[in-house]
Formats: C-alpha cells, structure tokens, sequence
C-alpha cells in the first residue's frame, strides 16, 4: 500500500480511497486494527486513589471513544464516496464501534468499581454517624431523666421535712392522723415519683425502640434499595453484553450474508460472461462453417458453370465441325464467341 497515511486517534489509516476501501473489507485488518487499540488502551497505568490516577483512565476510555468515531466517519466517508460493496463497510464500521464500545466500557471498568466503592463507602459513613448521633442522643435524655429523678427525690424529701415539721407542730393535736396523712403523703410522691419515672422510662424505650426501628428500617430500606441497584446494574451489565454479543453475532451474519451475496453475484456474472463468450464463439463457429459452406458452394456451382459451359461449347463445337468447319477455326469460333468478341452472336447456356 502507500506510504500517505491518516492520523486517527490511536490509529493509522490509508488515506488513499482504493486502500482504504481495501483495509475497510478486510477483515485481517479491522480485527488487527481492533487488537492494537485494545493494546494501546490497555497499556493505561493510574492509581485509583488519586483523581488524576482516574482521569487517566476516563481519558483513556474517550479516546477510545473518540478513535472509534473517527474510524466510523472515515468508513462513512468511504461509503459516500465510492457507492460501491457498502455492505461490507458497514458491516466492518459497526464491528468497531461495537468493540471499541466495549473495549471503553473495559477500560472505565477500574473507574466505574471505584466510583460504586466510594459510593458503599459514603452510605456506610452516613450509616455510622447517624447511629452514633442516634447514640448521643439517646444518653443526653437519659441523663436528663435521672437529674430529673433525682431534682423530684430531692422536692419529695424537702416535703417530708416539711412535713415532718407539720407533725410536730400538730403531733399533739393529731398524731395518729399525721402519721396516716404522711405516710399516705409519703406513699403517693413514691408512687407518683416512680408512676413518672415508669412513664418517662416507658416513653424513652418507646422513643428508643422507635428511633432504633426507623434505623433498622432506614437500614434495611438503604440495603434493599443498595441491592436493588446492584442487582439493576448487574442486569443492565448482563443485557448490555448480551445485547453487545447479539449485535455482534448479527453483524458478523450480515457480513457472512453480504459477503455470499457479493460471491454469488460475482459469480453469476461471471457465468453471465462466460456464456456471452461461449455464444459469441458459437456464432462465429457458426458464420465460419456458413462461410466455408458458401464458399465450397460458390467453387462446386462455379465448378459446375464451367463444367456446363464446357459441354456446351464441346456441343457446339462438334456442331460446327459437323456443319464443316475445320476444327481449329471452330475452337477459335468458340472462344472469341464466349468472349462476347462477336457482335449478336452468343452462346446460351
């Protein structure tokens, strides 16, 4: 091929339109087109930590990306130009785009896992900090409850010593009343201290058992909607190489079918031709024996002309010798007769 090349992305291609024609139905060369770019692809290095770690790879993918259509706009290119055998082109320009999808899907591969990483990574960090949050607050009320315990045994024993002031003041009226009354007094804050304290701590292991059931939930509803994506993704990766193997074994059918429809044309026209060639040459045959044939006609009738004139004239000649003339006079006669030499005498034959 010629040396005058296009610099394509990752690639070279013949800018030359036979050339490149050529390289395009040639399926060596697309698949050994594919296999350098897969090599030059691949050979990407980045660390994964560090964002221009990862570009280098996304960078790597749009190249890829970016070869891929410049490979398709010059076999589009190639198409407009030429109106000829497109199939084969087509077929060759989907082949690349399809493999250097792949092969961009491939190389993002390392990004695309890192990023859903780091993703797992935030939700589990948010997970941890809302339960320790959940912790915090659940220790900050349970210290309020018990100062508020203690604030409510403290008021309950200032009230005993005010009552206690109270019965000694009235112990001599009413004794045996205030003892009852204290004790009842006494009984009730109890029961009333620990009736609040039951209910508070009643209402803070609700509140607890609630927040810890809406973080179970959210938990739970985090993980499910985690699985729900990973499942989705899996499924969208499973029917994105499906469909790409689909797609790809449909392409390589229709090429196969282009390919035995471009042979088989070629083939009756070559038939087409060969019979053309195979009547021509029988027609000449033909025309050469009905020459052959006109001509030993011509000789045979020519032959016989002269064969018949000769009778004649041998007829005539033995009439004139019998009428008598001398014979050499009457060959002479003849002859100069034959001629036409002798005005309105002629000879019918």
């Amino acid at each position: 091929m010629s040396e005058e090349k296009n610099e394509i992305a990752l690639v070279t291609l013949p800018s030359v339109p036979a050339e490149l024609e050529a390289a395009f139905i040639n399926d060596e060369f697309i698949e050994g087109l594919i296999k350098d770019i897969r090599e030059k692809a691949s050979s990407v290095v980045g660390d994964l930590n560090t964002a221009k770690g990862r570009r280098a790879y996304i960078s790597m993918a749009a190249n890829v990306r970016s070869t891929k259509t410049a490979i398709d706009e010059a076999g589009k290119k190639l198409v407009a130009e030429m109106k000829k055998r497109p199939a084969l082109v087509d077929a060759s320009r989907k082949k690349v785009r399809d493999s250097l999808d792949e092969l961009a899907v491939e190389i993002r591969k390392p990004v695309t896992d890192w990023e859903a990483e780091q993703k797992e990574k935030e939700f589990n960090a948010m997970w941890d900090e809302a339960l320790e949050l959940d912790a915090k607050i659940t220790a900050e009320r349970a210290a309020a409850l018990a100062a508020k315990i203690e604030s409510d045994h403290e008021m309950a024993l200032l009230m005993n010593e005010k009552i206690d002031r109270e019965r000694e003041e009235a112990r001599q009226k009413a004794e045996q009343a205030k003892r009852e009354h204290e004790e009842r007094i006494k009984r009730e804050a109890e029961e009333k201290a620990r009736r609040e304290a039951d209910e508070a701590a009643k209402r803070e292991i609700e509140a607890a058992a609630a927040r810890e059931r809406e973080a179970t939930l959210a938990k739970e509803r985090a993980e499910r909607e985690a699985k729900e994506l990973a499942e989705k993704a899996e499924r969208d990766r499973i029917e994105a190489e499906q469909r790409a193997e689909r797609e790809k074994k449909e392409a390589a059918e229709k090429a196969e079918r282009d390919k035995q429809q471009a042979i088989a044309e070629e083939q009756r026209k070559a038939h087409e031709e060969a019979e053309r060639i195979k009547r021509e040459n029988e027609q000449k045959e033909q025309a050469r024996l009905a020459e052959e044939k006109r001509i030993k006609d011509e000789e045979a009738r020519r032959a016989a002309d002269k064969e018949h004139r000769k009778t004649i004239n041998n007829k005539a000649l033995q009439d004139l010798i019998a009428a008598g003339v001398p014979e050499e006079c009457a060959k002479l006669c003849i002859t100069e007769i034959a001629k036409g030499n002798i005005t309105a005498i002629s000879i019918n034959y």
